[in-house]
């Protein structure tokens, strides 16, 4: 009797399967377990984050305005729909994965790679432009909105700065850690590495970089859009 299409795929992936686990399914399930641990602790670093931020614009909220209005607003919201069109290719590859696609999972694994690659690209030339405006936290800072004297202090526009530059910092660290597993990824999948039955990296590396395009989507109005009326 022909043998059952699951177990045939099972069999197909063998050669993958690690000897602490019977059989492809199982190593999956664990896989998938460990990398959402993962995450719910990056949760919780960044949720930390978060909240700090939040209480300290309670605090200082003119100020925060004023740093606010300081941010490239337009770098910031194309950096975001950048984020959004790589989060939908990295989707289409995890699905071209599991049906077997691969000329296809190479492809729209590089627009993620070249996405990713533009969003960074993006982000270093404002932190560029903050270096040329001495907007850095520390003995060089400046603080020249004279439009806003009345209502920030330099010390809370500084504040604003700092957690900008730790956040953003962070994603964007996060971001190439992302960029350097899917040239991974690229390179496997050239080969030839990943079938229906075996493709743990791409789904996980998947759900990463999903996390880091969320995390981005918190960051962007927290930071960027504190007072629209002013953009």
């Amino acid at each position: 009797m022909p043998s059952h299409p699951e177990s045939a795929v099972e069999r197909s992936g063998a050669a993958q399967v690690a000897i602490q686990f019977d059989n492809a399914g199982q190593q999956r399930v664990a896989a998938n377990m460990g990398m959402w641990v993962f995450l719910s602790t990056e949760v919780m670093f960044f949720g930390g984050l978060f909240l700090s931020y939040l209480v300290y614009r309670h605090m200082h909220l003119n100020s925060f305005i004023a740093g606010s209005n300081d941010l490239n607003f337009w770098i910031g919201t194309i950096n975001t729909m950048v984020l959004l069109c790589s989060s939908f290719t990295m989707a289409l590859a995890v699905r071209s994965a599991q049906v077997g696609k691969n000329r296809a999972l190479v492809l729209l694994l590089s627009l993620t790679l070249v996405l990713g690659l533009v969003f960074l690209g993006l982000k270093f030339f404002e932190y560029w432009q903050h270096y040329e405006a001495h907007h850095i936290p520390g003995p060089g800072f400046v603080f020249d909105f004279p439009h806003l004297h009345h209502l920030a202090s330099e010390r809370g526009v500084e504040l604003f700065m700092f957690l900008y530059f730790v956040m953003t910092g962070l994603h964007a660290l996060h971001m190439l850690v992302g960029v350097s597993l899917i040239t991974w990824l690229i390179i496997q999948a050239r080969k030839r590495a990943f079938t229906p039955a075996w493709h743990n990296p791409v789904e996980n590396i998947g759900l990463y970089w999903h996390f880091v395009d969320i995390v981005w989507i918190y960051l962007y109005p927290m930071l960027y859009l504190i007072d629209l009326s002013k953009k």
